[in-house]
C-alpha cells in the first residue's frame, strides 16, 4: 500500500521527535517536581506516560514514555469534533441541522443533554457540549450520524497511528466491545493539539472551530487545576495565561492533553495515568501527581 507523501510525513515527524524513556536529563530544572511525582506514581504501580513540548520550537521538554499507548476515555472526543469541524468547513454537514436523541444512543455519566427536555439540538450545539461538558449522549448521537468508520478514516489520514476513538460511549462494556472508548500516545496527542493550535489540522477554518469547541471545556481537575483559573469561564486570557484543553475518566483512568500559554511561552503538554483505583487514596495520589506536573507547566509559561 503506497502512503501519501502528506501522511508520511507527519508519521515521519512523529517518530523523529521521540526519545528515551525519560528526558530529565535534558529537560529545565523547572519540571524536577513533576518528574519527581510521577516517578513516585510509577513505584506504585500506577502506569505514566507524558510529554511537553514547547508550542512555538516542537522542542521536548521532558517525556517519560510517550510513546506508550495508554487508555484516553473521552480524549478520543476530539477526533470527533475534527470530523465534524471538516465537514461543516466543507459544507458537508450544516452546523444547524436538527440531530434527534434515540433509546440506542442513551447513555449516564458525563454531559448535561441527558439532563434537558430537548429532543433535538443542532450539530453545532452538540459539538459545543461535547467540549463543554464532554457530553456523552451529544458524543453518541454525532457518532451514529458521522459514523466510527468516517472519524477513523480521519484520523488516519492525520497520520495518528497510536491513537484512536474506538467506539460509542457505552455504560458497560462488554466481551464483544471495545476494551476502552479511547486510546492514545502523548507523543501524538501533543502534536495533535500543537497542530490545532497552529492550524494545521485540515485547514485553519477547521482546527479554529475544533478550538472553539474545546475551549469551554469545564473540566479543570487533573493538570489544569494546577492554572487558577476559573473551571466555567476561561476562555479568555486572564493574569496572562490562556488554556485549551481536555481531559478523559474512567475507572482507574486520568488522562489531559492541552495548550497553555503564558507571558512568556506557549506549551502543549499530556499526561495519562493507568491505575487501580480501589481506593480514594490512591486516586487521590494521581490527581495530585497531574497537578503537579501542571505547576511545572504553569512556571515555564511563565
Amino acid at each position: 500500500m503506497t502512503i501519501p507523501r502528506q501522511v508520511s510525513e507527519r508519521r515521519s515527524r512523529h517518530s523523529a521527535i521521540r526519545r528515551g524513556r525519560h528526558r530529565g536529563a535534558e529537560a529545565s530544572q523547572n519540571f524536577s517536581r513533576g518528574f519527581a511525582a510521577l516517578g513516585q506514581l510509577a513505584l506504585n504501580g500506577v502506569q505514566v506516560s507524558a510529554r511537553a513540548t514547547d508550542l512555538a520550537t516542537g522542542a521536548v521538554l521532558f517525556s517519560v514514555d510517550d510513546h506508550v499507548v495508554m487508555p484516553t476515555a473521552s480524549i478520543g472526543k476530539v477526533l470527533l469534533l475534527v470530523e465534524v469541524a471538516a465537514r461543516i468547513q466543507s459544507g458537508h454537514l450544516s452546523p444547524l441541522a436538527l440531530l434527534d436523541r434515540s433509546r440506542e444512543d442513551a447513555v449516564g455519566d458525563s454531559g448535561i443533554w441527558q439532563h434537558l427536555q430537548a429532543p433535538s439540538l443542532p450539530v453545532a450545539d452538540l459539538a459545543a457540549i461535547v467540549g463543554a461538558t464532554s457530553d456523552n449522549l451529544a458524543t453518541n448521537v454525532l457518532l451514529r450520524h458521522i459514523g466510527l468508520e468516517a472519524v477513523s478514516s480521519r484520523t488516519e489520514s492525520l497520520g495518528l497511528t497510536r491513537t484512536a476513538l474506538l467506539d460509542l460511549v457505552r455504560d458497560h462494556r462488554g466481551p464483544d466491545d471495545a476494551p476502552q472508548l479511547s486510546v492514545g500516545s502523548a507523543n501524538e496527542l501533543t502534536w495533535l493539539f500543537s497542530s490545532l493550535a497552529r492550524g494545521e489540522i485540515v485547514n485553519s477554518v477547521t482546527s479554529q472551530r475544533v478550538i472553539s469547541w474545546l475551549s469551554l471545556n469545564s473540566d479543570l481537575s487533573m493538570v489544569a487545576s494546577a492554572f487558577g483559573l476559573d473551571p466555567l469561564s476561561h476562555r479568555a486570557v486572564e493574569h496572562r495565561t490562556l488554556l485549551v484543553n481536555k481531559t478523559g475518566t474512567d475507572a482507574g483512568v486520568r488522562s489531559e492533553v492541552g495548550v497553555l500559554r503564558g507571558p512568556r511561552a506557549g506549551i502543549t503538554y499530556a499526561v495519562s495515568m493507568y491505575f487501580d483505583d480501589a481506593t480514594l487514596a490512591s486516586r487521590l495520589a494521581v490527581l495530585e501527581g497531574m497537578r503537579t506536573v501542571g505547576l511545572d507547566l504553569l512556571e515555564y509559561v511563565h
